[in-house]
């Protein structure tokens, strides 16, 4: 009982931590201060619950075909649910080293070494020629600097998943909102990147 009550208080000082700097990052010093610790960071790390990740992958309609990338993929959990649960190979991209060596641990330990790697690298950097699916729980000004770099770079038939933050004036295809396991609010974004015209 009182596990499960402390994931419930972790999950949401998560969100809440996420919602702050999201509604300040324009004004407050807390991204500032998340940038200072980790360089070019793109976003504060607050990971993903798994049920979450889940739908992200049921919306990207994920199969043993695709090639899904994470940009900020901390512990790598989003890559190992893919290849796990449909085969399909994963690229995490991260800054912070430790979030990489976690999230090597993990895949390791979750038996799909063979299908992902994980990237120390600033993922405005990133090359995505091979990606098919491309995930995002940055901030709404993090994704929107990467729209010219996910035209250029993704084929045709590429799908982007954003957990909770827009593109800009980007029209998703498809808007999901639920109710995670913990009760907090979730709204998931699709987009098909060949409909999207390359602009900043």
């Amino acid at each position: 009982m009182r596990t499960a009550m402390w994931r419930n208080l972790v999950a949401a000082v998560a969100a809440v931590a996420m919602a702050a700097v999201t509604t300040g990052e324009a004004r407050s010093g807390v991204a500032t201060a998340v940038q200072a610790r980790r360089g070019d960071s793109l976003a504060p790390y607050v990971p993903t619950p798994h049920d979450v990740v889940d739908k992200m992958l049921g919306l990207a309609g994920v199969g043993k075909t695709d090639v899904v990338y994470d940009l900020g993929s901390g512990d790598g959990r989003l890559v190992i649910a893919a290849a796990k649960q449909f085969g399909a190979r994963g690229v995490g991209i991260d800054i912070d080293p430790e979030r990489i060596a976690e999230a090597r641990a993990n895949a390791k330990q979750a038996g799909v070494e063979s299908l992902v790697e994980f990237r120390q690298e600033d993922a405005m950097q990133a090359k995505l020629t091979d990606a098919t699916v491309v995930t995002l729980y940055l901030l709404s000004s993090s994704n929107v600097k990467l729209r010219p770099m996910l035209v250029g770079q993704l084929k045709p038939g590429a799908r982007v998943v954003s957990h909770q933050f827009g593109m800009g004036d980007w029209a998703p295809a498809k808007v999901e909102t639920f109710t995670d396991s913990n009760g907090t609010s979730r709204t998931l974004y699709l987009w098909n990147v060949d409909a999207q015209t390359p602009k900043s």
